[in-house]
């Protein structure tokens, strides 16, 4: 029986004919009808034996499972005995990665909220949208990132209180109200179908759709990649660079660890090519993620100061050059393990490892899913044959009261929106994406995003976007610009459009090149790229 007596999300999801099909065809993918993830991966860790164990790391700290559990349910009490939440209430959360990020989302959960994480890079607009999908009252907001979240606030009342972590002794702060409790907390009895999370994902016309995930979704997916392809033991320390607010990130950083009894480590300090390398040795990690951009960028400073400790690595978040995976094994001796998945999925549920990696290929399909290359009535064609993926199986799409929902989920089978091939043996090979998304350096961009972004410049009169092949980071994204009459098309108005575009919207979604149209009145049309 559900827990969560606000039904905000479970009255918005789609139609039950619209659901995918689930299946549950592996003994390890039975997930008990009541349960609740952090109480299975956190509060349990001491029977598995983990409890004494690291959890989570940083340069400052280190905490055991026990002595996260004891914080995490200190938080919890403030979510629930101070700020009034009830379970099904959502719960905005904004941060980089970071032990406080990670200990908020294990809290929010486990008191039976609905986590809603987002990109510490989003701008107060950007913020605004999720805002008013998702009708959070409360959110917990690292200290360093209030500005952006409090001008969204102005715009969207219904946040009514936003508390601040990674502060240790102000008043008010995260840290200072969960000091006062005695971290005796009960896990809500959620239904294993209550709802856990929702992650956003850009469209591409640019609206945020809400991809809503349930406990019995994220322990099911605890039972598929990390079981039979990644296979993580207590004794890895992960590290890696996508945020938790991806569910890549999430999963990767925070679930998959605490189901393996691993543990992770978060620098204080941004991640460069040269210092993650540096990292890896200083912290002893043994497992890696990141996109094929950092790969390749790293590269060199893994071949100048060695590995030693790592012996996993994982490529995600954008298509993987088969050049990069074997300029990466060159440098490290170690075989890069490649993986498809889909934020509507939760992970990943095409990938092969070690013996099992074919050059070219992201790999096989995942134990619990089943995968095929189909045209576009659905049939699936012939092997060799490329057409759109469809997948099935312990997860798939339900979005927040969004009639896409018919575009992702046809006849129960999800298609996330991908080219690809499968050749006789079962690899699958990765063609292109089916739609107009732009995925650079594993970041998804809406080309009308972008679009809109410059066409509030007082100078653009016309815009296009596209996504353009690049050997560093896969693609990037490129404008292609008509000025109005008395605007110069030269090097400066390049930056000055840039420029606006990075304080519009998440500055990772600005062109990274434009290109002035000969409709463009005025001096020789120019373009330029910006490489930083």
């Amino acid at each position: 029986m559900t827990a969560q007596t606000d039904r905000f999300v479970h009255d918005r999801l789609p139609p039950r004919e619209q659901w995918p099909e689930l299946r549950y065809d592996l003994p390890e993918l039975e997930i008990p009808d009541q349960v609740n993830l952090v109480e299975e991966l956190l509060d349990k860790a001491q029977a598995k034996g983990f409890a004494d164990r690291p959890m989570l790391r940083s340069p400052k700290l280190v905490l055991t499972y026990a002595e996260a559990k004891e914080r995490v349910d200190r938080i919890a009490q403030v979510l629930t005995q101070d700020l009034g939440l009830v379970p099904g209430n959502r719960v905005l959360l904004r941060g980089g990665n970071s032990i406080g990020m990670a200990l908020a989302w294990l809290a929010v959960v486990k008191a039976g909220l609905v986590a809603v994480a987002s990109m510490p890079l989003l701008r107060a607009r950007e913020l605004g949208d999720i805002i008013g999908k998702s009708q959070p009252t409360v959110a917990l907001c690292d200290a360093r990132l209030l500005d952006e979240l409090q001008l969204a606030q102005r715009e969207h009342p219904v946040l009514q209180t936003i508390v601040p972590f990674n502060l240790m002794n102000e008043p008010g702060s995260l840290a200072v109200r969960a000091a006062q409790k005695d971290g005796r907390f009960t896990a809500c009895p959620t239904a294993a179908d209550d709802i856990a999370l929702m992650a956003f994902t850009s469209g591409t016309t640019g609206k945020p759709k809400a991809a809503v995930h349930t406990h019995r979704d994220v322990l099911a997916g605890c039972e598929a990649w990390p079981r039979h392809v990644l296979k993580a033991t207590p004794d890895d320390i992960v590290m890696g660079s996508p945020p938790l607010a991806f569910t890549f990130g999430l999963g990767g950083l925070l679930v998959f660890p605490m189901w393996a009894g691993a543990s992770v480590y978060f620098p204080d300090i941004p991640y460069t090519p040269e210092a993650m390398v540096k990292l890896i040795n200083e912290v002893g990690a043994t497992l890696c993620y990141t996109a094929p951009t950092f790969y390749r960028q790293m590269a060199p400073f893994a071949r100048q100061h060695g590995v030693p400790t790592l012996r996993i690595c994982v490529s995600a978040g954008e298509g993987l050059p088969d050049a990069t995976r074997q300029l990466w094994k060159d440098a490290t001796g170690i075989e890069m393990l490649d993986g498809i998945g889909a934020t509507e999925m939760f992970h990943i549920f095409i990938s092969s490892a070690g013996s099992e990696v074919r050059r070219g290929a992201i790999g096989k399909v995942v134990p619990g899913y089943t995968a095929k290359v189909v045209d576009d009535d659905g049939k699936e064609v012939p092997r060799g044959t490329v057409g759109k993926l469809a997948v099935i199986g312990p997860t798939g799409c339900r979005y927040l009261d969004d009639a896409r929902q018919a575009n992702y989920v046809k006849a129960g089978w999800n298609y996330p929106g991908d080219a690809f091939m499968q050749d006789t043996d079962g690899y699958f090979f990765y063609q292109a994406r089916a739609d107009d998304m732009i995925i650079t350096a594993g970041y998804n961009v809406g080309g009308p995003e972008v679009e809109d972004a410059l066409l509030k410049h007082p100078a653009v009169a016309e815009c296009g976007v596209i996504g353009k092949p690049d050997d560093e980071r896969g693609m990037i994204v490129k404008a292609f610009v008509v000025l109005k009459p008395g605007h110069a098309a030269d090097a400066a108005m390049v930056k000055a459009l840039q420029d606006h575009v990075k304080a519009t919207i998440a500055p990772f979604k600005y062109p990274r090149e434009i290109e002035f149209t000969p409709a463009c009145r005025g001096p020789r049309p120019a373009s330029s790229s910006d490489s930083n």
